[in-house]
């Protein structure tokens, strides 16, 4: 008996069948992540206002994070940014990421702008040449974690105020607050990250048969727990960072007060 096969249909840029708003998505990732690029780069290049110097006795130091740790060499130039020595290997972490390479990949180079919508070429290359420079992402992610350390010692830093008699006491203002949710929401996005549930346990077949296989079978679910909302904890973070830094900003440059809460 006869049968009717559909032939394969041609399709070429931005061709589809798809009859939802398919480019919603690819065009707030442009938005979100070109915001967020003009954002770091002028304030990298700016150079400026990125610690909060105590204009009276008893408040705690803001860093922004864009600048932290600070390293001013004393050959350093004025006019070069101590923001160049540190954003290379957050911004590595992140150009390296696997959920990241997707949404990039469709939001500037198209490259397929959606699922099951045409794309730019007709052929398939994969991560190739300069695009190797991918696989270096577990590398990121090593630096990552001690960044993560750093930023947790400039939220106690922010918390620690002197008073007029020059004794250190424990307190908590808008700015380390702040500082802390960046924290907080850097460590769930790397601590989603996909290669760190692979270290602790997706590299191994059988839990029971490594040392400590219990304790990185509980850390592997954590893990894969938190991984399952890497994309949000990837943009709340990104967003939170750039906040962060604009605080900083504002409180540095004398145009807001860092309002003391304990």
């Amino acid at each position: 008996m006869a049968s009717d096969v559909s032939a394969p249909r041609e399709y070429g840029f931005a061709k589809t069948e798809r009859r939802d708003l398919w480019w919603v998505g690819p065009l707030a990732t442009f938005l979100g992540f070109g915001l967020f690029i003009v954002y770091s780069t002028f304030r990298a290049v700016y150079n400026a206002d990125y610690v909060s110097v105590a204009g009276r006795a008893g408040w705690g130091e803001l860093l922004s994070p864009f600048y932290s740790p600070l390293i001013v060499l004393p050959s350093m130039p004025a006019w070069f940014s101590p923001a160049f020595l540190i954003l290379w290997a957050p911004g590595g972490f992140r150009l390296t990421c696997y959920y990241y390479r997707k949404a990039y990949y469709r939001a500037f180079f198209l490259d397929p702008p959606a699922c099951a919508v045409g794309e730019p070429r007709n052929q398939y290359k994969g991560e190739t040449r300069l695009l190797l420079f991918q696989n270096l992402h577990r590398y990121f992610m090593y630096l990552a974690l001690i960044f993560l350390v750093l930023l947790g010692i400039d939220v106690v830093r922010a918390c620690v105020f002197a008073g007029d008699d020059g004794v250190a006491t424990f307190g908590v203002s808008v700015g380390s607050l702040v500082l802390l949710a960046n924290t907080t929401l850097l460590s769930l996005y790397t601590f989603s990250c996909h290669s760190l549930r692979h270290l602790v346990g997706g590299n191994i077949d059988c839990f029971s048969c490594v040392a400590m296989g219990q304790g990185r079978y509980r850390l592997w679910k954590g893990v894969s727990c938190l991984n399952r909302s890497h994309m949000l904890w990837a943009w709340v973070s990104l967003f939170m960072v750039g906040f962060a830094d604009f605080y900083v900003w504002m409180v540095a440059s004398r145009t807001i007060a860092d309002f003391r809460i304990l």
